[in-house]
Order: structure tokens, then C-alpha cells, then sequence
């Protein structure tokens, strides 16, 4: 038993070290950001933050955001194409945030 919290605690650790070194700095990856988005919109589905239109919608921008990273990335990444990258996950994050938080969930209840 001791031994399994101990490594729960450990992975733990290790998990947070990489995140909490790139906060510091302010600077993410294209592909953390990919992934940090996905997970919320899976954790507000889950928790039922999010409605399911909610959800589809947000599926679907994400979608079409990656595709558009695809496209700019067939022709090697421009520092233009980067920084276009990174306004619209800034926005996509933000209607993630505002939805999860706009005290609507998947029961029905405001």
C-alpha cells in the first residue's frame, strides 16, 4: 500500500515538473496547447460543464484548427504562420473557458 501511494505521489512529480517549467516561462508548445485543449474539452464533457452542442462545436473548431496547422505545416512553419497559430488557440481557449463556465450544463440546469 505504502509503496503505491509512493509512486502515485512520484508520477505525480514527474508529470507536473515539465508543465510548471514551461508556465514559467509563458510559452507553450503548439502541441501542449493541442493537448491542453483537448483534455478540457473532454473534462468539461465529463463533468458536464459542457452541453453535447457545446461540446460538437468546440470538437469541430478544434478539428479545423488542426487542419489548418496541417496545411501550414506541409510548407514548413512560418514564424507568421506561428504566430497565426497561436491567436487562434489563445481563442479557442477562451470560448472553452467561456463555455464551461457560462453555468450551463448537460442536465438542463442554468
Amino acid at each position: 500500500m505504502r509503496t503505491s501511494i509512493i509512486a502515485a505521489t512520484l508520477g505525480l512529480a514527474v508529470a507536473i515538473v515539465p508543465t510548471a517549467a514551461s508556465a514559467q516561462n509563458g510559452w507553450q508548445s503548439i502541441n501542449q496547447r493541442q493537448s491542453n485543449l483537448y483534455n478540457r474539452i473532454d473534462q468539461g464533457i465529463r463533468s458536464g460543464a459542457l452541453t453535447r452542442p457545446e461540446a460538437n462545436r468546440l470538437r469541430t473548431q478544434f478539428q479545423q484548427l488542426n487542419r489548418l496547422e496541417n496545411r501550414y505545416r506541409a510548407g514548413g512553419l512560418s514564424n507568421f504562420e506561428r504566430q497565426d497559430l497561436n491567436r487562434r488557440y489563445d481563442q479557442l481557449a477562451a470560448k472553452v473557458r467561456f463555455q464551461k463556465n457560462d453555468r450551463q450544463d448537460r442536465r438542463g440546469r442554468r
